[in-house]
């Protein structure tokens, strides 16, 4: 494990050790992203790629909305893979038995909790849907299946109904709380008490399902971890509804930095990213963290020269650990050093005042506001009023 100099800090703020697990459910809550559909056979790709990864489980889908829903459910099932495979169900039997047709390990059985959605989606008291939750619960449990009993809207729930509810989950058998923070209210201090509130009252695992309507998906997944939840939700890229999810290549990075959790195969990371990208059709910003095509870009002169002498300066991890590549990027701060590598490595052998020559020529072709290719900069090479040394391949 590399070192990281974060690490003093942890032991200074007494970090807790963490225990956790991570379920993605892009199939599933990423999917329900506008405009965001996957084919069967993407879906087959992206939960092998996740279970290559080393994800402990996966959610699959939403198999009762309909037939080839189910169907692509069944196929990832049928895969055989190391990772459970999860699905989602409402409080209803029915949503159940389409789950055992489909042979998943697991079903996550919700009901949402807040007055507001009682009131206006639900139009049912607080007694009756949760009378529906916990027969479903039951029902699941009978049949064999882990069950996770999710409140939804539970940010917004009363706290001590919340509490209530999860101690009734508990002896009506489910095996995980989840915390679904539906509409991204929280932030790293009031998930962390929550959690450690919620942890007071139960002894199963908690879950925290979080989404980034205020950016703060990934530290409030974070602070839940460190507060003692157990199972981290995540999608690939952070999709989702309005502003998505707790983006998965983020947290695993930041769980090996900060917490050196290192059994997820991060290498898989960016290559996943992509994946994800063509299938959903959202591409990722430019500097997107972790898997962003700017994430281990360099072009400012200071910033290459450091690089190149030691990529730490300026890289808290290595990009290979991402399935990543490092870039040197040509245009308006690009100094003499880094052109002398990256001319080195295109096969010119450049003296000094002709580096310095090139880097005035580069900087005035950069005004257009766009990074200069390694074609550009050769017809620039030969531009130049020099002779041009070949050192050999």
């Amino acid at each position: 494990m590399q070192d990281y100099s974060v690490n003093q800090f942890l032991k200074l703020a007494k970090t807790p050790k963490i225990d956790i697990e991570v379920c993605d459910v892009t199939l599933r809550d990423g999917e329900q992203m506008p405009g965001v559909v996957f084919r069967a056979d993407e879906k087959l790709e992206i939960a092998i790629r996740l279970n290559e990864v080393g994800v402990e489980i996966i959610e699959a889908g939403f198999p009762v909305v309909s037939e080839a829903e189910k169907r692509a459910v069944q196929d990832i099932t049928n895969l055989g893979l190391d990772s459970k495979i999860s699905v989602l169900s409402r409080s209803v039997p029915k949503d159940v038995e389409v789950a055992l047709d489909c042979d998943v390990d697991m079903v996550s059985v919700f009901i949402a909790t807040s007055e507001l959605h009682l009131k206006y989606k639900l139009h049912m008291t607080c007694a009756e849907a949760v009378k529906c939750a916990f027969e479903t619960v039951e029902f699941a449990k009978d049949h064999g299946l882990i069950v996770r009993f999710s409140a939804e809207d539970a940010t917004r729930t009363d706290f001590d109904l919340l509490k209530r509810l999860y101690r009734k989950a508990e002896e009506y058998r489910a095996d995980y709380v989840s915390i679904a923070d539906t509409v991204g209210i929280m932030n790293p201090r009031t998930t962390g008490y929550l959690v450690s509130e919620i942890k007071k009252e139960v002894d199963i695992p908690i879950c925290m399902h979080c989404h980034d309507d205020l950016g703060m998906a990934l530290a409030n997944t974070l602070a839940a971890a460190e507060a003692g939840a157990k199972q981290l939700h995540t999608t690939i890229n952070g999709i989702g509804e309005r502003s998505g999810n707790t983006p998965l290549e983020e947290l695993l990075v930041a769980l090996r930095v900060h917490h050196d959790v290192d059994r997820y195969d991060t290498t898989k990371l960016t290559p996943l990213s992509k994946l994800v990208q063509s299938c959903s059709g959202v591409m990722m910003p430019k500097n997107k963290a972790v898997v962003g095509e700017n994430a281990f870009a360099h072009e400012s002169g200071i910033h290459v020269a450091a690089v190149l002498e030691e990529p730490r300066t300026y890289e808290l991890y290595s990009p290979e650990m991402v399935g990543s590549a490092r870039r040197i990027i040509i245009g308006k701060h690009t100094g003499a050093k880094a052109l002398k590598y990256i001319t080195k490595k295109m096969g010119y052998d450049l003296k000094k005042d002709e580096i310095c020559l090139l880097a005035e020529k580069v900087k005035r072709c950069s005004e257009f506001k766009r990074p200069i290719s390694c074609d550009e900069l050769r017809r620039l090479i030969h531009d130049l009023d020099i002779e041009v040394v070949y050192p050999g391949p």
